[in-house]
């Protein structure tokens, strides 16, 4: 297939330009510090869950209590996000989350707490965060260069590749010296340091564009808008679908590589593989911070799913933990890369005003896949693909010659059939023009 689109005549890319990042790197400094405090709690909080109750299913309704209320929330927080002021938004956010902290905290100390007020609080945390990231992304396009958005947005995946590294570490170290209560204090702070920050900066205003005027009338009209807007779209639709896509497979080997690395491995070569993991999320970060991705950011979002899809069959291939790890070190570079370039091009061609309602739609229909993606994994794994590739298996003398038979070997046929859907939906994305020009045929909508 031709390729249509010519890079010759492209200004070189730009110069960092610090001045411009001086109010969004205050901003970004005070959202990590509470990131990693959150994270701290989340991780906290589940390890309690466990603890107490032994139970694997409660510890797996933390983390859906953590997703799910968000998701359903957030078409309704995108659009109360445009029709509010966003800086008041992000300090009514980490009031609201600090409020709940203090709540947990005062029931730990008067040992009222009880598990089902973990559900509630983990709830309110999550209805909290509909707000957080749409509001941090649209403001991220009012304050930052168009042409540094792909650094910007490398930053914002930088705090968020940091936490999911250090609340681990840290959580299990801090709920040993200074427990449960503790931890939750230290969350306090960093929402208390967070506000200090927003106490500090400045958020210029949206203009009002055509699309904003067009949808004003009730909440539910201009939450509806979030969705009319993307799929009259038809490039920002196919380019959503492919996130789905992502996210599904992501999130179903997420769930299964901690019992496919210990059906051969021990606990502490499972932590050495996982921190490979992280290790690929921090340094794709810092990558994207630094070159601010591909000039054309269509490409960088689908050669960086070729990687990722490519990258995950190493991981399903054989029962080695080095092949295990080198695969999954691969994939979490690759994904600073996709998320990135993906999000600058919706920062650009979304009207500033409406980024909310748009951003927040968009969430929801991206990452629904990711519930469905852990609620499928289990039974996948122990009913279908481990019976098929056990000793005796239906598929032992075929597949099982090629990858070995016995425990986890299931767990790798599923991870090297995911492994296919990344690369098919790449080269159906590249065949799609509306996606493939995407940069071309939808106007820039942020100067």
């Amino acid at each position: 297939m031709a390729m249509t689109e010519s890079i010759a005549a492209e200004a070189p890319p730009a110069p960092f330009d610090l001045a411009g990042f001086k109010t969004f790197g205050l901003l970004w400094v005070g959202q990590m510090v509470s990131m990693i405090g959150s994270g701290l709690t989340r991780f906290a909080l589940g390890v309690w869950v466990y603890q107490r109750t032994g139970s694997v299913t409660q510890f797996a309704v933390v983390t859906m209590c953590a997703s799910l209320p968000a998701l359903a929330l957030s078409p309704l927080a995108g659009a109360l996000i445009d029709r509010w002021d966003r800086r008041r938004v992000m300090i009514a956010n980490n009031m609201g989350a600090s409020l709940g902290t203090l709540a947990f905290v005062a029931l730990l100390w008067h040992g009222a707490e009880r598990i089902w007020h973990v559900y509630v609080i983990v709830v309110w945390g999550s209805l909290i965060s509909a707000f957080e990231l749409p509001t941090l992304i649209a403001v991220t396009s009012l304050l930052v260069p168009r042409r540094h958005l792909g650094r910007a947005n490398g930053m914002l995946q930088f705090g968020q590749a940091v936490t999911g590294v250090v609340a681990p570490l840290a959580g299990g170290l801090m709920l040993v010296s200074i427990g449960l209560a503790g931890v939750v204090l230290v969350d306090f702070a960093t929402f208390a340091f967070a506000l200090a920050v927003l106490g500090l900066v400045r958020f210029p205003r949206p203009k009002v564009s055509a699309e904003g005027l067009e949808s004003r009338g009730s909440l539910w009209r201009e939450a509806a808008m979030g969705w009319s807007f993307i799929h009259r779209r038809a490039g920002l639709w196919g380019l959503l679908l492919y996130f789905a896509m992502l996210n599904l497979v992501l999130a179903i080997v997420t769930v299964l590589v901690t019992p496919m690395v210990l059906s051969f491995a021990t606990a502490e070569v499972l932590g050495r593989v996982l921190a490979s993991a992280g290790t690929g999320l921090v340094l794709g970060s810092v990558l994207m911070t630094v070159t601010g991705g591909p000039r054309r950011r269509i490409r960088g979002v689908l050669a960086s799913g070729l990687v990722f899809g490519a990258a995950m069959a190493a991981v399903g291939l054989r029962p080695s933990a080095p092949l295990i790890a080198g695969g999954l070190f691969v994939m979490m570079l690759a994904a600073p890369f996709v998320n990135g370039c993906s999000q600058a091009i919706w920062q650009s061609k979304v009207p500033p005003d409406i980024q909310g309602r748009v951003f927040a739609v968009r969430r929801m229909i991206g990452q629904f896949t990711a519930p469905i993606g852990y609620l499928a994994a289990g039974p996948l794994a122990d009913f279908v693909f481990e019976p098929l590739m056990a000793e005796g298996g239906a598929l032992a003398p075929t597949v099982g010659a090629l990858i070995g038979v016995g425990p986890g070997r299931g767990i790798g046929l599923i991870a090297l059939c995911l492994a296919v859907l990344p690369l098919l939906f790449t080269l159906w994305a590249w065949a799609q023009a509306p996606i493939r020009r995407i940069e071309d045929e939808l106007p820039d909508a942020v100067s």
